[in-house]
């Protein structure tokens, strides 16, 4: 099953504190909902064990996350495969990121591929779990961005 997200956050910082803190594996791995375990595994990389439930398949799941930054477009990509309980997931996220004024503000989108039992709980259930942790993390970036600047 194939899934597409977009959004947008304003954040009230200044580029350069944006980019510092979406280039830093550990500050974004934060970000995540249900981190039970964190391994930074490079510079522009982490492992996270995380709780995950959608429908009734509930457990635990182990994601590599790769940061790939694009400083030439100001674009930061990030590239999410794992799974757990049989259930496999690949993302694959992007976000512009431009001044505005004295806000830096993060357009974002991300497709994912699921296979496995979680893909079999029906689209809705499926759409809407997805859509909610992808939009936590980008909001749990603005808040801990706007929280540093404070």
């Amino acid at each position: 099953m194939k899934l597409n997200y977009d959004g947008q956050e304003q954040i009230n910082a200044d580029y350069d504190a944006v980019w510092a803190f979406i280039n830093n594996p550990e500050k974004v791995a934060k970000c995540l909902p249900d981190v039970e375990k964190l391994e930074i595994t490079g510079d522009k990389s982490f492992t996270a064990h995380v709780k995950v439930g959608v429908g009734p398949v509930r457990g635990r799941f182990k994601f590599d996350v790769g940061l790939e930054p694009d400083a030439e477009n100001n674009k930061m990509n990030v590239n999410l495969r794992g799974g757990g309980l049989g259930t496999a997931i690949d993302l694959t996220a992007g976000a512009n990121i431009a001044q505005q004024q004295e806000q830096t503000q993060l357009d974002w989108q991300g497709e994912a591929v699921v296979r496995g039992p979680a893909a079999t709980v029906g689209a809705r259930v499926l759409d809407r779990k997805a859509r909610e942790l992808i939009t936590h993390v980008f909001a749990e970036v603005k808040r801990n961005i706007d929280e540093e600047q404070a």
